[in-house]
């Protein structure tokens, strides 16, 4: 093959069409949990992420809440997946399988979001949310409705495989996913270009920019005890529970349960069979649907 501007051309459509076919194959799962938010900075803060207060009976003047001012900040970081070809491969025409690489290119550049949202969900019994908290945690601080200082939590701890129970009805999601740039293609695949003159290869890539972090921590409850009726029944009660300040109840009503493949079974015995095992009626069936994430093994 004759390296010119023409032939060159042809070749990196073609790259792109196998990378961007497979790149848009991808099924996301991600949507379920993390609420897209576009960003237009380095960084965006978050510090509406606090409480905002309920309707009141209008009884003389308006009572004027302000809105916590939390410090919480998700950053957006660069990400890449590079690949060359040597010159005299696109000289000798053997090209036979890069038809192949560069569909795996797009296929991992698009299950890049999914890892980044779910290896940001297994952290968060460490990382910490916008009350500086480990976004699951034992003692999540509160204002009572006496106005004391009180700790909620939205997790019973274990240490086994994790498992989720979420509220992804409400106006946000608990998980959230950061885009600054979108996933695209590019390349250094002129004759000028110094990669090709001093190394003799040709350069694509894909490179994106965003990050993830932790919504309300209210709307989720993690675990790692074993997955059964009982440790649902905790998880369920402690969402269905939950309080703003000033004892205000949130109202949340648990719809998506979470698991990795080794408690899929478990979950969908419980949620779909219409008889516990005692052989009683199951009264959990249908109070959930489960969603099982192959990233969570």
């Amino acid at each position: 093959m004759l390296i010119t501007t023409t032939s060159l051309a042809a070749l990196r459509t073609g790259f792109s069409l196998k990378f961007n076919t497979a790149f848009g194959e991808v099924k996301s799962l991600r949507d379920r949990v993390a609420e897209t938010i576009p960003s237009t900075d380095g960084e965006n803060l978050y510090g509406w992420l606090g409480e905002l207060p309920g309707m009141r009976e209008w009884l003389g003047a308006r009572v004027i809440h302000g809105l916590k001012d939390h410090d919480y900040r998700i950053v957006n970081k660069d990400f890449e997946l590079t690949i060359s070809i040597p010159r005299n491969h696109i000289l000798d025409d053997k090209l036979g399988t890069y038809g192949t690489r560069f569909a795996a290119m797009g296929r991992a550049t698009g299950r890049h979001p999914e890892q980044l949202v779910w290896e940001t969900l297994l952290a968060g019994f460490a990382s910490a949310c916008y009350d500086g908290q480990p976004f699951f945690d034992t003692d999540h601080p509160v204002i009572g409705e006496d106005g004391e200082k009180i700790t909620v939590a939205n997790t019973d701890g274990g240490t086994g495989a994790p498992w989720f129970l979420m509220c992804t009805n409400e106006v946000i999601k608990p998980i959230i996913f950061q885009e600054r740039q979108k996933a695209t293609f590019v390349s250094l695949d002129k004759p000028t270009d110094e990669n090709v003159f001093m190394n003799k290869e040709f350069i694509y890539g894909a490179e994106s920019r965003c990050g993830a972090g932790y919504g309300f921590w209210q709307q989720a409850w993690g675990s790692k005890q074993d997955f059964d009726a009982t440790t649902y029944e905790t998880a369920r009660t402690a969402l269905q529970s939950m309080k703003a300040d000033y004892g205000r109840p949130l109202g949340m009503s648990p719809n998506l349960l979470v698991v990795g493949p080794s408690n899929e079974s478990a979950a969908l015995k419980l949620i779909n069979s219409e008889l516990a095992a005692g052989g009683e009626t199951n009264q959990w069936k249908g109070t959930a649907e489960v969603l099982v994430v192959p990233w969570l093994a």
